[in-house]
């Protein structure tokens, strides 16, 4: 009988959800990509599977704005050109073009597909990005963190469809159906019954070839969302959960493995396409994934990574010493990667040698190719929905204000944004805020002068500043004596955030140095902490404002978790469009800050 869209789109629902019985009870999992079929090409032992990859997209639709909708590019002669990616429009056709001439060709992702989305994405809880991804073809993906970031509720409505409890349909007479692709999270389990929130893993299978995909995230989830999105589920240690489903695909069959893995490295280089493993495999990457690299079971051939946005396409030695492809694709659609794994029809497993790893190279989506008219329509009709929205001015900047790709401690972003919530929380009857602090993660664009859409330059829309602040955090502000404001500090640059330090963004009147040539917390100058030129007194108190992530501990600042007499105020967003209402027009438009409240020693 055809196979028809709602048809593979059965079979994959009914082999995701096999897939977490599987793990109790032995039943195969499987899902089949649109054209598959079991029937053996017969020519040749060996054939090559393309795997295109990519991470962290985010929802941006849309060409990310200013920086973040940028790559830099190494050229011949040693200099780097940047170079404008990003858009779905452009991946899609990026992806497609990529497809052709390859007859055995797999889409896969590793996390963070959604969340912390733009306005037209987020708008509607990320319905318009599971859309495009269903239509650009992604054939599976691991969970990231940010897919938590309305709870688990939320994101089985995402895999499993149905509209949204409290907003509904958006459009009518059309019900959300859900993702195509199987969402993995192997590491993820339910405390009551002890199995996977979703599938483990899934086995894509095309004319005989087997390949295995198990998904997971990192296990440090818990200290980087909100508490209340994942009560009721355990996090468990990355390289155990994969070596412990590699053994049962292998008891299934399944000899060729890729794990999903949203944890990720920091290059050596920013450039994309540098060459990762020069000197020596390995060399040109650090951070958590190189562990988990080095200790993942050999029975896994390949590793597609994320989380920390940044692009690679490195050969890490397994631990049999054998070589095997450790990628990222930056972030926001703004490249992807292709890599050839090369399948033994007798042995049914990837060839790998000490010599030679499948070939992997990430590649530019960029903009100048034609854009896939199936996602510009898409984006037509949702950006149609969200206009009365989106398109709200909400103020004026004189230029590009640096949020997310400022690549210092201190953003200009970062000052506007702390400004603004120590604005929104100072009076009396508002929490009588003295000082506010931001998380850097929490910032998730530059506010640029001119964007990517319609309005004129410096015009600053609702969906722009939505862009900037789209979790919609509740303001906190809180008791916290002089030492535990000290410990706070301490901990952006100790701890968990010791290697790559979490540098939170303050208000003006809060100043300090920070001593990098130091280690751990010494490297924040105590005696230079100061508030509106005096020295912070450890046994006073003071009311900080912050949003209700930090409040809770999260980013491993677990000195505010002991702060005292909350009170909650208004979101993160309405004290940022506030504040540029209040402080930029037409004739005046807001200039960026000089961004010199932390003093860096390097």
């Amino acid at each position: 009988m055809p196979s028809t869209p709602q048809r593979r789109r059965t079979v994959r629902r009914l082999t995701a959800a096999a897939a977490v019985l599987a793990a109790a009870v032995g039943v195969t999992a499987t899902a089949l990509p649109a054209g598959a079929d079991d029937g053996r090409q017969r020519h040749g032992r060996t054939v090559d599977v393309q795997l295109l990859s990519f991470n962290d997209f985010h929802g941006n639709l849309e060409p990310p704005q200013g920086s973040s909708g940028t790559v830099e590019e190494l050229q011949p002669d040693g200099s780097k050109k940047t170079v404008q990616a990003g858009g779905v429009e452009y991946l899609a056709q990026s992806l497609r073009t990529a497809r052709k001439g390859h007859p055995y060709s797999v889409t896969a992702a590793a996390g963070d597909m959604v969340g912390a989305s733009p306005l037209l994405s987020g708008l509607f809880h990320d319905e318009p990005t599971i859309e495009a991804m269903n239509k650009l073809g992604l054939d599976v993906t691991s969970v990231g963190n940010h897919e938590f970031d309305e709870g688990r509720t939320e994101l089985t409505r995402l895999q499993r469809g149905g509209c949204h409890p409290k907003d509904g349909c958006f459009e009518d007479g059309k019900k959300f159906r859900g993702a195509d692709f199987p969402y993995l999270t192997a590491n993820v389990t339910d405390d009551k019954t002890g199995k996977p929130l979703l599938a483990p893993y899934t086995v894509w299978k095309h004319k005989g070839v087997k390949i295995g995909f198990i998904g997971v995230t990192l296990e440090g989830t818990p200290d980087i969302v909100n508490a209340g999105g994942i009560k009721g589920l355990k996090f468990h240690d990355e390289i155990e959960t994969i070596n412990k489903y590699a053994k049962v695909l292998n008891r299934k069959g399944v000899k060729s493995i890729v794990a999903l893995i949203h944890e990720g490295g920091l290059p050596a280089s920013t450039s994309y396409n540098y060459r990762c493993d020069s000197p020596g495999p390995g060399d040109g990457i650090s951070g958590p994934i190189t562990e988990i690299a080095e200790k993942v079971t050999p029975k896994v051939d390949a590793l597609v990574t994320g989380h920390t946005h940044q692009a690679y396409a490195c050969t890490v030695p397994d631990p049999s010493g054998a070589p095997r492809t450790v990628t990222s694709a930056a972030s926001y659609g703004k490249l992807y990667t292709d890599t050839t794994l090369t399948y033994d029809r007798h042995t049914k497993d990837i060839v790998r040698t000490s010599v030679k790893a499948p070939g992997a190279a990430n590649h530019v989506v960029d903009r100048t190719q034609p854009k896939a008219a199936d996602m510009t329509s898409l984006i037509a009709r949702w950006n149609k929905l969200a206009a009365p929205v989106a398109g709200r001015p909400v103020g004026h900047v004189s230029a590009d204000i640096a949020g997310r790709g400022s690549g210092a401690p201190e953003s200009p972003l970062g000052d506007v944004i702390s400004d603004a919530q120590l604005e929104a929380t100072a009076a009396a009857d508002k929490g009588g805020a003295q000082l506010a602090l931001m998380n850097p993660g929490g910032i998730r664009s530059d506010l640029a002068f001119k964007a990517s859409g319609a309005e004129g330059d410096g015009v600053v829309t609702y969906g722009e500043a939505f862009t900037v602040q789209p979790f919609t955090n509740m303001m906190n502000v809180l008791d916290l004596t002089g030492a535990q404001l000290l410990s706070g500090l301490q901990q952006q640059v100790s701890g968990p955030n010791e290697a790559s330090p979490k540098i939170l963004q303050v208000s003006e009147g809060l100043t300090y140095t920070l001593d990098m040539t130091k280690s751990g917390a010494d490297r924040v100058v105590k005696d230079s902490v100061k508030l509106d030129g005096k020295a912070i007194d450890p046994g006073k108190t003071y009311r900080v404002a912050m949003n209700e992530f930090l409040a809770g501990g999260g980013d491993g600042f677990t000195a505010f978790k002991d702060g005292g007499n909350k009170y909650v105020g208004a979101s993160d967003l309405d004290a940022f469009t506030a504040y540029l209402t209040a402080h930029s027009s037409a004739d005046k438009p807001l200039a960026p800050p000089k961004a010199d409240r932390i003093t860096v020693v390097k």
